[in-house]
């Protein structure tokens, strides 16, 4: 496989419960790809990509390890990426 849309990634990796939760965050831009911001859930994905999105109250870069064949358990899902960064959005969010 040559690339995947990156909507059906993001779900299959599991950063969004639902693949139109996916779509709709690349619709509203809050994905970037490569420094690029993503507008289109069809956007396709390559191994190495860049990616950063919004992870809970972080915003996380990571790295495109694998496209993935399915959307499988959790530890699966973990090795289609690495974290490279993660950054907390709301500081307050963490204090105690």
């Amino acid at each position: 496989m040559d690339g995947i849309r990156i909507d059906k990634w993001l779900w299959q990796a599991r950063f969004y419960r639902t693949r139109p939760l996916a779509q709709r965050a690349c619709v509203a831009g809050f994905i970037r790809r490569n420094g690029q911001r993503v507008e289109k859930p069809a956007v396709i994905l390559h191994c190495g990509d860049i990616l950063t999105l919004p992870v809970g109250h972080e915003v996380a870069a990571i790295r495109v390890l694998e496209l993935g064949q399915r959307r499988g358990p959790a530890p699966e899902a973990r090795r289609l990426y690495e974290v490279l960064a993660e950054t907390v959005l709301d500081p307050s969010a963490t204090a105690p």
